[in-house]
């Protein structure tokens, strides 16, 4: 019973709110309904209401600017998708810091290239050589690279595809730690014969 008149008393304020959380003018056939009706209306409008809260909880978040229920949505799940990279950068480096001795390699997509950046704590015999093979057998020019091969490996590269050539950054990628893999363990296993 209390839920109906204070539906009543809203509609008869002049105000009425429909299922879109626009606020209409109350008219003579918003007033006319049974007792059921605005027990359901009444519950509708608490759904709403709550609905509404959680989207401007969502909205303040996502630090999303959007006014409308779609808009906020689509910015939440740009930003659940930055968490998610995000995460996946702090879970790689964890497992780099747990395993200190792993190599570490990042292709960056340029215009017309890539930007190559690769890292080892420690510096293999013919590492520079074996990158720059995959450098070659994947038809990547190298434009410009700074390296450094005394106690640690550092390279940083530019390379520019060639005229045929289309190559997603992750295969660069892959190919780049094959080589250093097979590098690591050639070297390995030469030092093990040397000290036999």
């Amino acid at each position: 019973m209390m839920a109906t008149t204070e539906l009543r008393a809203t509609a008869a304020a002049g105000t009425w709110t429909n299922s879109d959380d626009d606020i209409l003018p109350a008219t003579a056939n918003h007033n006319r309904f049974s007792e059921g009706e605005g027990e359901k209306k009444m519950v509708s409008r608490e759904q709403r209401a709550a609905l509404h809260e959680k989207l401007h909880l969502l909205r303040s978040v996502t630090h999303s600017r959007a006014l409308n229920k779609k808009s906020i949505i689509a910015d939440a799940s740009k930003y659940i998708e930055g968490l998610k990279q995000k995460v996946e950068l702090l879970n790689r480096e964890i497992a780099y810091a747990r395993n200190p001795l792993t190599p570490r390699v990042t292709v960056d997509t340029l215009e017309k290239g890539f930007l190559i950046k690769v890292f080892s704590p420690k510096s293999f015999p013919g590492l520079l050589v074996s990158v720059l093979e995959v450098f070659e057998e994947l038809g990547l020019n190298v434009l410009e690279a700074s390296v450094s091969c005394t106690e640690t490996f550092r390279l940083e590269a530019v390379g520019e595809e060639g005229v045929m050539e289309t190559l997603d950054a992750e295969v660069v990628k892959q190919a780049i730690k094959e080589a250093i893999e097979d590098n690591t363990e050639n070297s390995s296993e030469t030092s093990e014969q040397e000290e036999v």
